[in-house]
């Protein structure tokens, strides 16, 4: 789960680590309301949405006088704001953030992940920030430096020490550096987030540390114990299918092609999107209905993936394991009569009860292709989109 930046400088003032005064502001009225009450000579005006790159894409507006944050403002507020990470749809934006400007001195990377191959949290750093952390390890890859945290220890002082040599911070930054980073790493571990990301941390003309941007993710599976944060989910900044997806229990993840995917198991489904762009077709989604799909999921399922206009063909993909494949075929059959089915469905079912399965769905009078294995069913489904 993404916060915005605002909610993400809220946790880390929270914390007591530096960040620029900013006051979140949904109207232009609200904005005017905001200037008016940091003292500053110019502000800083960012589009609230959950995607980088938005600077290049006029999302972020230095402006200098109060007329300006309100003009800028209502250009901003409801605008579909498209990035390089967002495209084609883009984001709406329903928020800015209007900030104090600040002397920059020099403008640092640094950032918190996880490493799941190391099983560690890593943080990572570069005296390059300001820039797209990725175009740095492509082509200056000395410039980022790395740390590994212990599980136990954690991250430990000399660690921050070593991170603050090489970034060539004067000395007496590198005890505020130390207490940063310690910091940042404490909100990381408590709150149970993926990824924390300040870019850039800059050095302010007289020698400060300030997170001028931050970035967070909570990890979804730790979301049952951070009620704050999960509470702050900002569910227009998300695919609308994948939030009615949510509700209904399913794993549904929309992808660009045009073959909608049902299918029981991540893995399964996996294989199945493999095997589909194997064959020359794009498929249009991830939809994981759980091992014991029933009728009623299966139909929310289906609706989901007609959700999608993009969507030329269906297939679905069960192993039946837990549920026989003739109660599944039943469940396929009436979801099909239920959502009025149009376009082609095409079926592979492996199990117990597989042929009763495939000769009910042969025998519905419905528009459902019944596959001999996934090979097949993948073949199928890329034959009748072309």
């Amino acid at each position: 789960m993404n916060l915005h930046e605002y909610q993400a400088k809220s946790l880390l003032q929270l914390y007591g680590l530096p960040t620029p005064n900013g006051i979140v502001a949904n109207s232009p009225e609200t904005a005017r309301n905001a200037a008016e009450k940091i003292d500053s000579n110019a502000w800083v005006i960012k589009a609230q949405i959950h995607a980088g790159g938005r600077g290049k894409a006029g999302g972020v507006k230095l402006v200098k006088s109060v007329a300006e944050v309100v003009e800028t403002a209502a250009v901003l507020l409801g605008k579909q704001l498209i990035t390089y990470q967002n495209a084609p749809d883009g984001q709406m934006v329903s928020q800015v953030l209007i900030e104090e400007t600040l002397p920059i001195a020099r403008e640092l990377y640094l950032s918190m992940l996880v490493d799941r191959s190391l099983e560690r949290v890593v943080v990572v750093a570069s005296s390059a920030g300001g820039m797209d952390i990725e175009e740095i390890a492509a082509n200056h890859p000395e410039q980022i430096l790395q740390e590994v945290c212990d599980p136990l220890n954690g991250l430990v002082d000399f660690q921050a020490r070593n991170l603050a040599f090489k970034l060539g911070l004067s000395s007496e930054q590198i005890a505020a550096f130390s207490k940063l980073l310690k910091g940042l790493y404490k909100l990381f571990k408590e709150n149970d987030l993926s990824l924390l990301e300040i870019n850039p941390l800059i050095v302010t003309a007289d020698g400060k540390l300030v997170a001028l941007d931050c970035k967070m993710s909570v990890d979804d599976n730790a979301l049952y114990r951070q009620k704050d944060l999960s509470a702050q989910r900002d569910w227009s900044q998300e695919d609308a299918k994948e939030a009615v997806a949510h509700e209904a229990g399913l794993n549904y993840i929309a992808l660009n092609g045009n073959i909608g995917c049902m299918v029981n198991g991540a893995g399964l489904a996996m294989a199945t999107m493999d095997l589909i762009k194997l064959h020359g077709g794009m498929p249009a989604n991830f939809l994981d209905v759980g091992g014991g799909a029933s009728a009623e999921t299966v139909t929310k399922a289906f609706k989901i993936i007609l959700a999608d206009g993009n969507v030329k063909a269906i297939l679905v993909n069960i192993f039946g394991g837990i549920m026989r494949c003739d109660i599944i075929a039943t469940g396929i059959i009436a979801a099909v009569k239920e959502v009025g089915m149009l376009i082609p469905v095409v079926v592979r079912l492996e199990g117990t009860n597989v042929d009763l399965g495939k000769q009910m769905l042969r025998e519905s009078g419905l528009n459902i292709i019944s596959a001999e294995n996934l090979t097949d069913a993948a073949k199928q489904a890329v034959m009748s989109v072309d």
